[in-house]
């Protein structure tokens, strides 16, 4: 499926880039940041991620959105372009969007849920140290129809295409997002004790700081950069795909970065220093995934003056978060789909819904119905995360590096971004980081949750 076939495309660079910098902005951005910049000390681990998002997700991101636009094909057809050889690899990154989607739409439904317990005045009996959310996930019909009205919610949008659906939306929300998340930052900071935690924070405390603290805080950084930056799992290699020959992929994925990790830093700012006042100073209070979004978040609103209106818009802009991603995700599967079995769009999405219906339900039995149920230990939905984002997303980038360190060559690359371009300001970097750098820390992810607990 090729350009000349009348392939879909973004009507604008600033639709690609919202859309791209929509897909990044999800959940991973909202409660994972704010939780590992909390466990890894801080203002140090936001200098390792800033480090980086600038070196090692500036380029992979580069790689994806090119490998993309040169081919002008979904993720299954992209890699086998690039060499017959690696045409293993675009099945292996296809497969993660159908694992991540369907979990993640059901999270989704959760922060829907969230959304219309404090939209309808109801923010306090959300606020009970957990009961409220185990009671909720506990049971099998209110969980399930939240997911259904969300993954049906994303579909709309993949079914109007990507000019008139992702484009329009992401223009809509994105810039919504960005206020909703600047208001809140700057209410909370206005918080008495805000500063204790705007000080963890922001400043890096290299006296508590041992070396030994390094990879861990390094493995924490990196796995947040692929779930927060939509790396190695499709997305922007499909998005890419649809992206204009005539707008420059460097600056677009420079200004990718800079939405992303502006957003996450300013979730980090709602919620580290919300957190630690109400927690009076404790780092452990921001503990881990759904808890603090669902539980510890819920109890901080309801201790604040306005928390009602302060719950309700954070809800609003937790849920447009999830569904810029969700969408991402669920067109990733749509192009897979459609190019493989020479599908019209609205068949293919509908196909991907019905999938997603039956996967995800997966994951609302297993906090439910199924809740003794394990595999190898996880329950039911954090198993499909392990195996996405420990596992088959750090092999995507492994060989996403060998394949264009070593076999097409960075300069398959380096000419697509020249296209139209003087020159590929960081090429350099980009060569470094593609070759020798990039590799060694997939390896070091693949690794690490088999030698130390993360």
């Amino acid at each position: 499926m090729s350009h000349s076939n009348k392939k879909d495309s973004f009507g604008s660079r600033m639709g690609f880039i919202l859309a791209a910098a929509g897909s990044a902005v999800g959940l991973g951005n909202i409660w994972r940041f704010p939780y590992l910049a909390a466990k890894y000390g801080g203002g140090i681990f936001l200098l390792v991620y800033l480090i980086l998002a600038c070196t090692f997700g500036f380029a992979l991101m580069i790689t994806e959105v090119s490998l993309g636009r040169k081919t002008g094909k979904s993720v299954i057809g992209a890699y086998k372009d690039a060499d017959r050889r690696f045409g293993f690899l675009g099945p292996v990154a296809a497969v993660v969007p159908f694992i991540i989607t369907p979990y993640y739409c059901v999270i989704g439904g959760w922060v829907l849920k969230y959304l219309t317990v404090f939209v309808t005045g109801n923010g306090s009996t959300a606020a009970d140290k957990g009961e409220y959310f185990t009671g909720f996930i506990g049971t099998v019909g209110s969980p399930m129809i939240f997911f259904i009205i969300f993954a049906i919610l994303t579909a709309l949008v993949v079914i109007l295409g990507v000019q008139k659906g992702i484009e329009n939306i992401s223009k809509i929300l994105m810039p919504l997002l960005i206020l909703l998340i600047i208001g809140i930052a700057i209410y909370t900071m206005t918080l008495p004790d805000a500063g204790a935690g705007f000080k963890y924070y922001f400043i890096p405390d290299f006296e508590t700081f041992s070396f030994s603290d390094l990879p861990k805080t390094l493995a924490g950084a990196v796995g947040q950069l692929f779930y927060s930056m939509s790396i190695a799992m499709g997305i922007m290699v499909t998005y890419g795909s649809y992206m204009r020959k005539e707008d420059s992929i460097e600056k677009s994925v420079r200004n990718i970065e800079i939405f992303d990790t502006a957003i996450a830093i300013l979730a980090g700012l709602i919620i580290v220093p919300s957190v630690f006042v109400f927690s009076g100073g404790d780092p452990a209070a921001l503990n881990k995934g759904p808890s603090l979004m669902f539980i510890t978040l819920p109890n901080v609103f309801n201790s604040m003056q306005g928390g009602q209106i302060i719950g309700s818009l954070f809800f609003v802009l937790v849920a447009l978060a999830a569904l810029t991603s969700s969408i991402s995700l669920l067109e990733t599967m749509v192009s897979i789909i459609s190019e493989k079995f020479k599908l019209k769009r609205v068949v293919a999405t509908i196909i991907c819904l019905v999938f997603l219906f039956v996967m995800g339900s997966f994951s609302v039995f297993g906090y439910s119905i199924w809740e003794d149920v394990t595999i190898f230990g996880y329950q039911i939905l954090d198993f499909f995360d392990f195996i996405s984002n420990n596992m088959l997303m750090p092999i995507v980038a492994f060989l996403t590096c060998i394949l264009i360190g070593y076999v097409a060559k960075t300069k398959y690359i380096a000419d697509e971004v020249l296209i139209g371009e003087t020159n590929f300001k960081a090429e350099k970097l980009y060569n470094v980081m593609i070759k020798y750098v990039c590799p060694v820390f997939m390896i070091i992810i693949l690794i690490t949750p088999f030698i130390a607990d993360i």
